[in-house]
Order: structure tokens, then C-alpha cells, then sequence
């Protein structure tokens, strides 16, 4: 008899739990089939299969498929010891479950067997599949009423209709939440009526899983007013949903709040068929992409070309005798959508008026902002357009010293003065982390003493990072914002444009703070508390708290599309939530978006991007939750297995977040004796937390160093593709196209390394053992220390003895070769120890980590010399190993040095004085 209890403690999340509970059942019916009538099993595998089913029931309402009355119907059968039709129909049910095929073929309906149709059904005339979706209904209900809704419904949709759907009735309000929390197929809800509060069907099994719903504090709430909270929760929790509110409320005594959470309000006594024809219209409207569409609709159209593009149509290239492989490979309908012309419903990305502005409208929609932006040539782009929109020269920018180099370069565009933040180091493992609060806030406050708050417009933060360390986005904007109420925030996304379609992610991005934020600060509740809060300031306190008077919301994300989501490479989007965009920002924000942004943009990729939203608003939150349940199930068999964790750990909690930076306390998301941790609760209030879809590998007890790893194993021998090491790691990513069978080669492929690793170890000799281990040593134990951004050289700080440099300005002067000379890495040390002060004129950027350890105008410290020198890395941007580090000659900082002296002489009159 399978172990329930151990069934329910080792599975991640209800989808794991249920397929182990199906395939159980599979394996357990198969048995009872096959064994003898009478013999003494017989009776424990009944037993077996009852409890099974049991657990099964409290699980399976929560869907169409297979759905409660299939159980009720399978422990039919089973009580009639139908044991061989029973093991039959179970087999087919988890076929479907496990293949997805039912959402394939989504005329299964329950029927009056108490089973399920699994003919191959569920296409159109025409021969085109419909897509299945479910809706959920919530109200308190008999069982006889809610199969005459499913009848009634059932009989008044078309044969021809685009999309089918099943329903799933929930009686309370609990049980709502729960049923939107398992089931990824529901794309509608529809209150009828108020719903009672509490599930009568939480179970020992669900409990674990339901974190977020037993946790509300809602029970004490009129009943009246539930079904308009549920609304308003469904919006929180998955805003992607259509919402539908039945009632009898006359209109005049709805609240504007219960109008604005539903997408329509309908009354008991208004005609079915309306409901259904607005649901199969709330689909219809998010499954449109105007895009997309426009440019199938062009690729249909015959035309003469008379335009640029000899490619356009491909009469290039399939006419060709030389490189009609190449439109062979791609296929015609790529050739037949190119094209030059921005007509015919095409539009314009500089300038849209048509279908990419409403594209682009669908994906602010989509993903929670109030303007997107797309963009075609990546998320580096993106960067440069909104740091050059916002800020001007001589402006200052508090930025994390690790973020990726188009943020430095940016700076260097837009002339403003870097104040860089540095991430606590995490030196084992020669990475860095994040910048923790306190230190951002000494930075702001050290320029408000200096009279520089003015002059400060934006804070940058990379979110999350590319190991997977997320800040806890509203706790630093509400800090920063208390200090200065109008500073912009630029957060980097790129590595989480997904995490907007699932809520433990969701409370942690940009948009979703911003609007929160928004709606908090102007609320009244929340100038009592800010009022409160000041009269209970001490004499020289701080406050903690913005003013809402002052407080302005302006921020904006920008996010790599084809890095986490569906896009062609390079396709990525800028996210607006800022209250003075259209008076402060929209003007200087179109110029860098012209001044960025190619007049010939590629119409494939803006048609991903579309595609793509359309995507997420039907299934992101079911793929973003599987890419988090594979990558735990990687972490777990990693964990597990004895062959695997001799030579590999995956990094955990505690590895890349300091105790101090986890007021939850979670240390790790899985043991192998405890099985999982539950993470919500960190995710809602530690500074820091980890994206557990990026998995580090330590395989510093292999003896072979991260990039080693990468390229002589991962690559050569398994074709395993992976973007980032360190000196003793290599870092996996999940991400919503991985699959069972991509985590099961993986794993093999591991387990062969391993074996690989085994033998090799045998073969050494008593030499070769000792280099071995002195490897292994000097990649677990001596490791270099990982240097801080020293200071910016006096000939470029902004202020003398105030954070901020003038980047730019040193950027350029080494525009002339006679400025700057190269010193070899050797020499530096014995050079600084003569009292010689070297300040880079370059920056030096090593992969890993790949960031800049040196800007233009930064003083190189002993630290960063020894860091350099100690990198086993075969990759360092701006630096020459046959020359050495490139840095400014002696006697032109020394005339920096007096025109900086100068203070109030102009920009150009300096450069006069330099040249």
C-alpha cells in the first residue's frame, strides 16, 4: 500500500502531488486486475485504491477534468469489482492528465456514466481544433442545480464556436480561491451571488498548498460583500481572468468598487445564452493579436515590390541558385511577411497608429503598466532609452556597480554622474549578491547632506539578478521615496519578465509595486498612518514613511522578452508606471526611443512580442508554475541522490543571502529530510529572496572550474547550453519551454559526469591525485577575494569628497591615445607601492562575473589588481593581456586636476584646457 502521507510531504505543489496520485492509482488498479479473485492482496489493493481515491476527490473538484463525478464513478465501479474496466479507465483518464491531451480535444465532457467521453472529439468542420478553457462558477448550489447549469450551458453553444469550454462550480468562497490556485485551465469566474466563506473540503493534502488562502483574515466579512472581495482578489491574485458578477443589487446601491473589479455585472433574471456569449467574447478579445495578424493578412496579399528589401516576398532568394537553401530552411511564409512598407495595416513602430499601438496597448494590459513600449534590439537598448529619457547631464544616478554594462554605457551617453552601490560579496562562490537597503539610503542621505538631493533622479537596481537574488521592491521604494519623493526608479528585469504571472513573483516587480503603491499613498487610510507616523517621529528622526503630499510614482521596467517569455531573440519591452510621463517624460522619452530604435525594426520580432503576450494572458501562470515546479524537482534529485551530490551542491537560500537579510528565517526550499519548505512567506517579506528557476551548481568538488565545466562537459560531450559560470559554478535556469524530459536529460547527463569523474579519479596516479586535490582545494577554499568600487579619481568626481563621477568625461578623453598609456598587471602592485595613484581609462569588464571591476576615471586599488590577477578567466573585456591595464597618464590627470580645481568654468571651456 503506497504511503499517503509521504505522497503529500514530497511533491512541490498540488500539479506534482496529483499526477503521483493518478499514476498510483495506475499502477495500483493494473495490480488488482491481474491478481486473483479471493487472494488475500485482493483485499488490501481495494483498500488501497478507496483511500487513493479518497485523496484523489479532494483534489479533483477543483476541475472539469476528470472532475468529481469521474471519481464518484470510478468507486462505483470499483464496489462492483468491475476490476478490469476500472484499471482501463483509469489508464486512459492519466494518459490524458499526464499528455494534456483532453485540452487537445476538449469536447470531454462528463456524461451520464459518471465518466468521461475520451473519444478523439472536439473539432470544428473544418478540421481545426478548438482551444478549451474552464470557467468557474461560485455559488452555493445543489448538486442537481449545478448539473442543469452545465446542461443548459452545454446545449446553447454553437458547433462552430472558436473555443470550448467545461465548468467547475465552487460553493464557498475558500473553495474559489483554492480551485484558481490548482487549476491552470480557468480563463473566467462568475460569482452568482454571495458565496458562504468557509471550505468544507480542505484536507490534510490540500493544506500545504494553500498558503495564501488560509492565511486571508476575510471570515468575519457580511456575506453580502464577499462576492464583490472575491472579485477584487481574483484581480490580485491572476488579473489576467474575465470576471462576471451575478445579482440583485439594483445598480443604484453598487459600490463603484464591485463596478470596477468585474468585467460586467449581470442580473439572475437576464438570459443565459448572454453569459455565455460574453464569456466566449472576454476570451475572444485576449486571443486577438493585432499584429500578428496584420502581418499574416499582408503575407496573403500578391503585390509588386518597388520598395528596398530584395528579400521582401523572397524573390531573392528562392529565385537563386546559390542560397535557395536558405528560404528552404526558413520556409516562405518568413520571406512573404517581410517588407519595407509600413502600410497595408503594418503600422509604424516609431510612430504606431494602428495595429502595433493596440498591440502594444494589449501588452501594458497584459502586464500591468500604464505604457509599453517595444523594443527590437534588446533589453540593452532599452536600458539606454529610458536613462537617456530621464536624465540629462550633471544629473546623478545611484546605480548598482554590478549591473549589466549598458547601464554603465548609458551613463556615458546621457552624461549623468554615477553614485554606484556596491552588492555584498558572496566570495565562495566569486559572485556578488545584491545592494542591501541601508546601503542605498547612507548613499542618499550622504548626498542630502551635501546639498546634491536635488540633482539625484534616479535609483537602478537590477531585479532580479542574473544568479536570482529579487528585491523586495516595495520596502526599497517606499524607503527611497520617504527621502526623496520624486525619484525615478529604472529596474532592470530582464531576467524576470515572467514573474509577472504568478503572485509570490508578481508582489515583486515593478509594475505591480508601482500601482500598489499608487493606490496606498493616495488613499485616506494611509495619510491617518503617515500623519500618526510624524507625530511620533523623535527630534532628529527620519521619516520612514513617504509624504503623500510630496510623493510622486515614476517607475519603469525593462525586460528581455525572448530571454524568460515567447519572443524572438533581441524582442524585449519597456514598462511605464509614472505619473508625470505624459507632463515631465513623454517628450524626451519618444526622442531616445527615435534616437535608439531602427526605422526598419523587424516585423517577426514585433510579432513575437505580440504572440507572446497573447501567450501569458492564457497560460502564463500555469508554464511560470511549472518552470518553478521543474527547477525544484532538479534541485530535489540533485539532493537526493548520492551519486550526484559527491561532487555537486545546488546553492540554496542561505548560500547567497545572509541571515541578517532573511527576517523568514528560510534557509532552504528543500531538505531531503524534511522535504519542501514553503516560500511564500519569505517572498512577502525578506529584503532578499531567491529565484529558485535559477539553479547554481557548486562543482568545486569535481576539481574542474566553472568555465572548464561548461565547455569540456556540459557542451562538448551533451550539447547542454547554459550562459553563466563562476570560478566553482555553473548556473541552470528553468524557464516556461522546459520540460520533464529536458530535467530527465540533465540529470543523466550529471550522473554520467559523475561516472566519468569516478573513473578518471581511479586512474591517478600518486602525482596526479595531489594536483587533483590541490585543485579541489583552491576551488572550495582559496578563493580571491572579491574587490568593492573603490572611489572615483579627484580629477573626475563631481563634487570633491561627494559620491558621483564624471564618467563621460574621463570616456572621452581617452578618445586620444596620447592620454593614456598600459601598465602590465605585474607592475601595478609595485608601481602603487612607489605611490603612484592609477585610475582606469577604460572599462574592464571580466566574464564571469560580467560587470566592470574598473570604469573610466576609477582609482585601481590593490584589492582589484589582486582580483584580476588571481581570475582564471580566459574572457576580460578592455583589458590586453600582451599590453597590460590601459590608464591615463600621470600629467593629464594632473591637468584634469586644475580644471576640475577651476569649479565654475564651463564644460567646454574645460575641454579647451585638456586639449
Amino acid at each position: 500500500m503506497p504511503d499517503i502521507k509521504q505522497l503529500r510531504s514530497y511533491h512541490y505543489n498540488v500539479a506534482q502531488l496529483r499526477l503521483e496520485l493518478w499514476n498510483t492509482l495506475k499502477s495500483q488498479s493494473i495490480k488488482l486486475k491481474n491478481c486473483n479473485r479471493g487472494a488475500s492482496e485482493e483485499k488490501d489493493l481495494k483498500k488501497s485504491l478507496h483511500l487513493l481515491l479518497k485523496e484523489l476527490e479532494s483534489v479533483e473538484s477543483y476541475f472539469a477534468f476528470p472532475g468529481g463525478s469521474c471519481l464518484h464513478g470510478l468507486n462505483e465501479m470499483l464496489d462492483r469489482q468491475e476490476h478490469t474496466a476500472l484499471a482501463h479507465k483509469i489508464a486512459e483518464i492519466t494518459k490524458n492528465l499526464v499528455s494534456d491531451k483532453y485540452r487537445s480535444n476538449p469536447d470531454y465532457f462528463e456524461d451520464e456514466d459518471h465518466g468521461v467521453d475520451t473519444s478523439d472529439k472536439g473539432e470544428h468542420q473544418e478540421g481545426v481544433k478548438k482551444n478549451y478553457f474552464e470557467v468557474l462558477f461560485v455559488e452555493d448550489i445543489s448538486v442537481q442545480e449545478e448539473n442543469k447549469l452545465r446542461n443548459d450551458l452545454r446545449g446553447i453553444r454553437g458547433a462552430n464556436e472558436q473555443f470550448n469550454y467545461g465548468i467547475v462550480v465552487q460553493r464557498t468562497f475558500e473553495d474559489a480561491l483554492i480551485a484558481l490556485h490548482f487549476n491552470y485551465n480557468i480563463q473566467a469566474v462568475v460569482v452568482r451571488y454571495a458565496p458562504p466563506y468557509h471550505s468544507k473540503k480542505i484536507t490534510p493534502t490540500l493544506k500545504p498548498f494553500i498558503h495564501n488562502v488560509l492565511k486571508l483574515d476575510l471570515a468575519s466579512k457580511p456575506t453580502s460583500e464577499l462576492g464583490p472581495i472575491l472579485g477584487t482578489l481574483v484581480k490580485k491574485f491572476r488579473p489576467e481572468l474575465d470576471t462576471y458578477y451575478v445579482t440583485d443589487t439594483a445598480l443604484g446601491n453598487l459600490k463603484d468598487s464591485t463596478l470596477k473589479s468585474f468585467k460586467r455585472i449581470f442580473y439572475r433574471t437576464e438570459d443565459l445564452q448572454e453569459l455565455h456569449l460574453t464569456i466566449l467574447r472576454g476570451i475572444g478579445e485576449r486571443y486577438e493579436t493585432p499584429f500578428f495578424s496584420a502581418l499574416k493578412e499582408y503575407s496573403k496579399k500578391p503585390t509588386g515590390i518597388f520598395h528596398a528589401m530584395p528579400i521582401s516576398r523572397g524573390n531573392s532568394v528562392f529565385k537563386s541558385r546559390w542560397i535557395n537553401d536558405f528560404g528552404s530552411f526558413y520556409g516562405r511564409n518568413m520571406f512573404l511577411a517581410e517588407t519595407s512598407s509600413t502600410t497595408g495595416g503594418l503600422d509604424s513602430l516609431l510612430q504606431p497608429t494602428g495595429s502595433l499601438k493596440k498591440a502594444q496597448e494589449m501588452a501594458s494590459d497584459a502586464y500591468g503598466s500604464l505604457n509599453t513600449f517595444f523594443v527590437t534590439n534588446g533589453t540593452s537598448t532599452a536600458n539606454k532609452i529610458v536613462v537617456q529619457a530621464l536624465v540629462k547631464p550633471g544629473d546623478v544616478i545611484l546605480i548598482d556597480r554590478d549591473c549589466h554594462k549598458s547601464h554603465h554605457y548609458g551613463l556615458v551617453l546621457s552624461g549623468a554622474y554615477p553614485v554606484y552601490l556596491d552588492s555584498y560579496p558572496i566570495e565562495e562562490y566569486s559572485m556578488y549578491g545584491a545592494v542591501p537597503l541601508e546601503q542605498i539610503k547612507e548613499k542618499l542621505l550622504r548626498l542630502k547632506d551635501a546639498g546634491r538631493l536635488d540633482l539625484v533622479k534616479m535609483l537602478l537596481l537590477t531585479n532580479c539578478t542574473f544568479d536570482g537574488l529579487v528585491y523586495n521592491v516595495e520596502k526599497v521604494m517606499q524607503a527611497i521615496l520617504a527621502i526623496k519623493p520624486d525619484m525615478v526608479f529604472l529596474w532592470d528585469e530582464a531576467w524576470f519578465a515572467f514573474a509577472g504571472f504568478t503572485y509570490n513573483y508578481k508582489q515583486r516587480t515593478g509594475m505591480f509595486v508601482a500601482q500598489k503603491l499608487c493606490e496606498k499613498y493616495r488613499s485616506s487610510a494611509y495619510r491617518e498612518e503617515y500623519d500618526a507616523h510624524i507625530k511620533n517621529l523623535k527630534k532628529d528622526d527620519i521619516p520612514s514613511l513617504p509624504d503623500p503630499d510630496k510623493v510622486r510614482i515614476r517607475v519603469y521596467s525593462t525586460q528581455s522578452t525572448h530571454k524568460t517569455l515567447s519572443s524572438f531573440r533581441q524582442g524585449s519591452m519597456i514598462h511605464i508606471w509614472d505619473e508625470d510621463f505624459r507632463r515631465k517624460s513623454e517628450n524626451t522619452f519618444m526622442e531616445a526611443y527615435m534616437t535608439h530604435t531602427s526605422t526598419s525594426p523587424n516585423y517577426q520580432m514585433l510579432a513575437s512580442l505580440d504572440v507572446g503576450r497573447r501567450q501569458v494572458q492564457f497560460e502564463g501562470y500555469e508554464l511560470v508554475e511549472k518552470s518553478i515546479e521543474m527547477a525544484m524537482v532538479l534541485r530535489a534529485k540533485i539532493n537526493d541522490h548520492p551519486r550526484l551530490n559527491k561532487y555537486f551542491d545546488v546553492l540554496t537560500v542561505s548560500d547567497f543571502i545572509p541571515a541578517e537579510l532573511r527576517q523568514s528565517g528560510l534557509s532552504e526550499y528543500y531538505t531531503p529530510k524534511e522535504g519542501w519548505n514553503r516560500m511564500e512567506t519569505a517572498w512577502e517579506k525578506d529584503e532578499f529572496v531567491l529565484d529558485p528557476t535559477k539553479i547554481t551548481l557548486h562543482v568545486g568538488r569535481t576539481g574542474v572550474d566553472g568555465d572548464t565545466f561548461k565547455n569540456k562537459y556540459l557542451m562538448d560531450k551533451f550539447n547542454i547550453q547554459i550562459n553563466k559560470t563562476s570560478r566553482n559554478t555553473v548556473l541552470f535556469m528553468t524557464n516556461i519551454g522546459t520540460t520533464r524530459g529536458s530535467v530527465t536529460y540533465l540529470t543523466n547527463a550529471l550522473l554520467k559526469i559523475a561516472d566519468e569523474l569516478d573513473n578518471e579519479l581511479r586512474s591517478l596516479n600518486a602525482n596526479e591525485n595531489k594536483i587533483r586535490q590541490d585543485k579541489i582545494y583552491s576551488l572550495t577554499k582559496d578563493f580571491p577575494p572579491l574587490p568593492d568600487f573603490s572611489y572615483f579619481h579627484q580629477s573626475f568626481q563631481a563634487v570633491p569628497g561627494v559620491p558621483g563621477g564624471d564618467i563621460r568625461e574621463a570616456f572621452f578623453l581617452a578618445y586620444n591615445e596620447e592620454n593614456y598609456e598600459y601598465m602590465p598587471l605585474a607592475e601595478c602592485l609595485p608601481a602603487m607601492e612607489n605611490s603612484r595613484t592609477l585610475v582606469a581609462s577604460s572599462f574592464i569588464i571580466p566574464y564571469p562575473p560580467g560587470f566592470p571591476v574598473l570604469v573610466p576615471g576609477q582609482v585601481v586599488s590593490k584589492e582589484i589588481i589582486k582580483f584580476l590577477t588571481a581570475l582564471d578567466v580566459s574572457e576580460i573585456h578592455g583589458y590586453r593581456a600582451d599590453l597590460g591595464l590601459r590608464i591615463f597618464k600621470d600629467n593629464i590627470l594632473n591637468r584634469q586636476k586644475t580644471v576640475t580645481s577651476m569649479g565654475s568654468m564651463g564644460n567646454n571651456n574645460k575641454k579647451k584646457l585638456i586639449k
